[in-house]
């Protein structure tokens, strides 16, 4: 009697739903091999820094934290990765403080400004960084200005390297507003440019902007030509450090690549949050 039941509870199933859920969804199979594959070097480069010894079996002898602890206990590496932030910081506060007018005005004032810049923008991907380089070597190496091997050169050439990605996001963000209906309004409430700059277009345009920051500042803390050719050991940042350390052990450096990544990971997650929750405060408004 169960047998007969169980008979027709499945021929009471259609054929096509059996099929669709056994079907395999080419979509998922794509995106979760190239998850695979971006995600198995580094899940075995945390294996390696998480190894106390492996040989020439397939999985590590021990593990330990010992690698991880010598790595952030290193003067050395803590002064490099202060380096590495204060020229982050520094560029990102440069583009802000030159790209946010200029995105402004070219939305607002001179439109074939923005034509303009669409077309500068291009510039950082037309030259390669490597003769950039050997430009400014000319150029700054000595002479009434020397800033090779200072910070005051890399800051500038990050500037160029975070450009399209500012002045992109900042100028799609004040075009989705509608920013001249909104300095409209400013003006008819009897506020002026600047009163209405500060309190009316930058707050909705925060999300744009932080995105363009947290997008920006994974760029440069992985930057490493323009360090390693324009400022090397005088100036050691992340990227250098890593490169100069090449030598070491290789547990040691396998957990100075899983810290940065993982430093990177958190600031990107914690600047998409921070995105997400004020894109629904303001939804909900």
């Amino acid at each position: 009697m169960s047998q007969s039941a169980d008979t027709a509870t499945i021929a009471s199933v259609p054929s096509g739903s059996v099929r669709r859920r056994w079907r395999l969804d080419p979509h998922r199979l794509v995106v979760g091999g190239v998850f695979v594959v971006l995600a198995l070097p580094l899940v075995v480069t945390l294996g390696y820094a998480l190894a106390g010894h492996w040989g020439a079996s397939l999985l590590p002898d021990s593990l330990t934290l010992k690698w991880f602890l010598e790595l952030w206990t290193t003067p050395r590496f803590q002064a490099a990765f202060v380096r590495s932030l204060l020229v982050a910081v520094g560029a990102l506060a440069l583009s802000l403080v030159l790209i946010l007018p200029v995105a402004f005005l070219a939305q607002t004032r001179y439109p074939r400004l923005d034509s303009w810049m669409n077309g500068l923008i291009l510039m950082p991907f037309a030259v390669p960084p490597v003769v950039s380089s050997v430009g400014l070597l000319q150029l700054y190496a000595g002479g009434p200005l020397p800033l090779v091997g200072t910070p005051w050169i890399l800051i500038p050439t990050y500037f160029t390297i975070v450009l399209p990605f500012m002045y992109r996001a900042i100028a799609n963000s004040l075009r989705a507003i509608d920013v001249v209906s909104l300095m409209d309004a400013a003006r008819l409430l009897g506020a002026g440019p600047l009163q209405a700059f500060f309190l009316v277009v930058l707050p909705n345009i925060r999300v744009g902007v932080q995105i363009a920051i947290f997008l920006s500042f994974s760029f440069l803390v992985g930057e490493f030509v323009f360090a390693n050719l324009l400022v090397g050991t005088r100036f050691e940042t992340l990227q250098v450090y890593l490169n100069n350390m090449r030598g070491a052990s290789g547990h040691f450096t396998s957990a100075l690549v899983v810290t940065l990544f993982a430093f990177t990971l958190v600031l990107t997650w914690l600047g998409n949050r921070q995105s997400g929750q004020d894109l629904a405060k303001e939804s909900a408004s």
